[in-house]
């Protein structure tokens, strides 16, 4: 299979358009599928809509599969290949309908953040809270805006990952079926407005999490065929040149398939949702490390890419 990830470009007039990155090349997929005979191939699907083809995956699949495979043939493709240097990546999914984050599900975080010992997973269940969508999703290369009401914006690489078909009740046995691909997402946080002591309840995950650009989200989505094992992957994150997290999926405490099916016993997940699934050490709140104006954040996860944003003051 031609290796290719599925992407949000802008136009020229700034709308997202689907296309695929194959080497140093975007294939825009409308056009891709049109000048190979193909438009029919996702089952009358918006082709210019990566939610769309998300939620035609399985005819969309091998139509991308194919397109990968023919974009060497310049003369075939004409028009509807354009260099990647010089294009404006958005974000791969703009409004999915949920993004679910799983908490504290990194063994090596865990320690970091409380000291304590990972729970029984024969004890307890996956731990999630959700993010809002339109504010908190930003894309490649979009400034992260650091709100006024908060002093501590704090960092958190994490992988993301895609759903490509409907799941509700699914078994830890067959959750894996139900991924289309991953992607990267960095989940922002507020430390120092993560608790309430006005309120009788303590723990407040909406000023934690919820802010404008939130979710940094990209570059884009690898397929899960080319993921031979996501808990064998290397994750980076760097403020400016420093290294700041260094560690790997293998310390995911609840994996993939039980966080799939967790959340499919209490709702259906659907095609373009994101399971944010933890991120490891080395954040910046253990060592009172936070954003600052003229930062820039760049994150690497093994198999799927770099997702780089700077950092502004916000209001």
């Amino acid at each position: 299979m031609t290796e290719y990830f599925l992407l949000n470009y802008a136009d020229e007039q700034g709308a997202a358009r689907a296309g695929i990155k194959v080497g140093d090349k975007i294939v825009d997929i409308e056009k891709g599928l049109a000048a190979t005979g193909k438009s029919a191939a996702l089952g009358g699907a918006d082709a210019r809509s990566t939610m769309a083809i998300l939620g035609a995956w399985d005819k969309a699949e091998p139509a991308l599969e194919a397109l990968a495979a023919a974009a060497s043939d310049q003369k075939l493709l004409g028009g509807a290949s354009k260099p990647l240097a010089g294009a404006k990546l958005m974000a791969p999914l703009l409004y999915p309908s949920g993004i679910f984050c799983a908490a504290a599900n990194f063994t090596d975080h865990m320690r970091e953040m409380s000291g304590r010992e990972p729970p029984d997973k024969t004890k307890t269940r996956p731990y999630f809270f959700p993010k809002t969508i339109a504010h908190s999703i930003i894309g490649p290369e979009d400034p992260i805006r650091l709100p006024k009401v908060s002093k501590q914006v704090d960092w958190e690489a994490e992988v993301g990952v895609v759903i490509g078909k409907p799941a509700r009740n699914v078994s830890e046995a067959d959750a894996m079926n139900y991924v289309a691909g991953y992607t990267i997402m960095n989940d922002l946080s507020l430390r120092d407005l993560g608790s309430r002591t006005d309120w009788n309840f303590r723990v407040d995950w909406f000023q934690h999490k919820c802010f404008d650009g939130s979710a940094p989200l990209g570059p884009w989505i690898a397929p899960a065929k080319s993921i031979k094992d996501p808990y064998k992957l290397a994750m980076k994150l760097w403020v400016n040149k420093e290294l700041m997290q260094d560690s790997s999926t293998s310390f995911m405490h609840f994996d993939i398939a039980e966080q799939i099916s967790y959340l499919s016993e209490r709702l259906t997940l659907r095609p373009g949702d994101i399971i944010s699934t933890g991120t490891p050490s080395g954040v910046g709140r253990p060592r009172g490390i936070f954003l600052k104006p003229g930062d820039e954040v760049t994150i690497e996860v093994e198999g799927i890419g770099r997702l780089h944003n700077p950092v502004v003051q916000g209001e």
